[in-house]
């Protein structure tokens, strides 16, 4: 098998669709999971599966680290109560729910059946943020969102890893299984919090982009791995020394390390999801194959079966636990009134499903122990896969829809605070401004120009655009802005012209206009 070619023809997939789902302005995980099937069905295509032992260990550190790198502590801890109910709460009744209904409806073995309703349990965290970060939502519902997709695949992982174990060796303890799920838990924070904490001391010593993006790259690793073989929860292990870096990065890093790392982690993360999402759509003709001897109608029911079922467990399950408990305590009434239901919506409506979901699927085991076939384990990815498909393509495609029906508006928290931050860092500055006034080595008209800048930054935020004063500051910024931008094309150009003669290297030219980027990626504070 030519694996370079077939690594070059996932590489150009992945680009062309990713290029559609930017001017159609559909999530790519979308796109990618539809186009990995359709491409799944040309007969030309090679069978490609990945080894089971192996599909999780690859993805699910780098994906975890990342997305809790820039998640915000402070948010998070604020919403721990929902977001509790909702990772540990829902992902417990999906995978009840989903167990009977795969035990008696489909007739699986109640192990199987449990590994399933495991599996499908867990939301994923890239499709459903990336629309309602561009549709917009109350930032109280985004931060909710992220924290249950955070968090929900631990949960998940550890019923599935029981579930799993149940098939293979045929014995289960539901005693051992709940002090198992506090312990991997507890283990799984204090091995984040110690790979983070020796994470930092290293790279506080450093200061190389390449070796510190190295590091971070092996950062997630460094924590799941070994709470793994340690019994504990790799997932909360790897989320817990991401969010502590993501803590620490401001006073950690140099400028020039920031901007590459989170560059780095962007790119990666996006390969990181493609991949998957790609990979998730090959499978979809291999497991049909397997499962021919199910009549097509029956497959279809089941799928539809499961699928409908999580949505609708979602959807009961988000309403109840959000006004039952606020009913029944003034107490929880008064700390954190009831919310429009038209949000609450929203979140319920925002349960897809995606890559941990399908890695888990195509992780488990082929063989139990005694050495015959995992038990209906084509008949799992297949179940999989509609549900990734109908809530991934179905709810993501009409999320949109559902956001605009219900006038759900974004709020201006995010606006207001960075504003407020804004003009704070402004005002630093004017005061560092003064105490340099006095050094010997600065000059009377450097001062005075700085001192302008900063009070006109200071009073244009502060006053913002809704005031008469602050829109005329705010079209000046923007005016500014723009001739800053034509400046900077204009050096720009020049410094094309004198390489393309011969005058420069490209080696200096790339030195030079690197300091222009930087310069033109400044200008957003300018016209923030």
């Amino acid at each position: 098998m030519h694996y370079e070619l077939i690594l070059v023809g996932l590489l150009a997939t992945i680009a062309a669709l990713a290029v559609v789902a930017h001017k159609s302005r559909v999530p790519y995980p979308i796109l990618l999971v539809l186009g990995g099937t359709a491409i799944g069905f040309v007969p030309a295509i090679p069978t490609i599966e990945l080894q089971p032992n192996v599909v999780l260990v690859i993805f699910l550190p780098p994906l975890l680290y990342a997305a809790a790198l820039f998640v915000s502590v402070r948010e998070l801890r604020r919403n721990l109560r929902p977001i509790g109910l909702l990772a540990i709460g829902l992902v417990l009744a999906t995978t009840v729910g989903v167990a009977l209904a795969a035990h008696y409806l489909v007739g699986m073995g109640w192990p199987a059946a449990f590994v399933v309703g495991a599996i499908v349990s867990p939301t994923d965290s890239v499709a459903g943020g990336e629309i309602l970060r561009r549709l917009g939502v109350p930032r109280r519902a985004l931060t909710i969102l992220e924290g249950e997709s955070l968090t929900n695949d631990w949960t998940a992982l550890v019923l599935y890893k029981f579930a799993i174990a149940a098939v293979v060796t045929g014995t289960f303890s539901l005693a051992e299984a709940g002090g198992q799920f506090i312990l991997t838990g507890v283990g799984g924070v204090a091995v984040g919090l110690a790979v983070g904490w020796v994470t930092k001391q290293v790279r506080a010593r450093l200061d190389d982009p390449p070796t510190e993006i190295t590091i971070s790259l092996l950062t997630g690793y460094a924590a799941y791995l070994p709470a793994e073989q340690l019994g504990f929860s790799g997932v909360i292990a790897a989320v817990t020394v991401g969010l502590y870096m993501g803590w620490h990065a401001s006073r950690l890093t140099t400028a020039t390390v920031r901007i590459q790392t989170y560059a780095f982690w962007e790119v990666l993360q996006f390969l990181l999801n493609a991949f998957l999402f790609v990979l998730i759509g090959l499978q979809w003709p291999v497991v049909l194959a397997r499962l021919s001897d199910i009549p097509a109608l029956r497959l279809v029911a089941y799928g539809l079966l499961i699928s409908g079922l999580v949505v609708v467990i979602r959807v009961v399950w988000v309403f109840i636990l959000t006004y039952l408990p606020r009913l029944l305590s003034e107490q929880l009434r008064m700390r954190d009134p009831y919310p429009s239901p038209r949000v609450v919506m929203v979140i319920a409506w925002s349960g897809m499903r995606g890559a941990v979901s399908m890695a888990a699927a195509l992780a488990i085991p082929l063989a139990v122990a005694g050495g015959g076939p995992f038990p209906d384990r084509d008949l799992i990815v297949f179940l999989t896969f509609c549900v990734i498909a109908v809530t991934l393509v179905g709810q993501g495609l009409t999320l949109p829809l559902v956001i605009k029906l219900l006038r759900v508006e974004r709020d201006d928290l995010d606006a207001r605070e960075e504003r407020y931050a804004r003009v704070h860092a402004a005002r630093a500055a004017s005061r560092r401004i003064e105490e340099l006034a006095e050094a010997e080595w600065t000059y009377d008209d450097t001062i005075e120009r700085l001192r302008g800048l900063y009070e006109y930054r200071a009073t244009r935020f502060e006053l913002g655009p809704d005031h008469e004063k602050g829109a005329k500051l705010e079209a000046r910024s923007q005016t500014y802005a723009r001739t800053l931008r034509e400046l900077i094309e204009a050096q720009r150009e020049v410094l094309i012209e004198l390489r393309n003669s011969g005058t420069i290297t490209d080696e200096v030219m790339r030195t030079v206009e690197h300091d222009l980027d930087l310069e033109e990626v400044r200008l957003s504070g300018e016209s923030a």
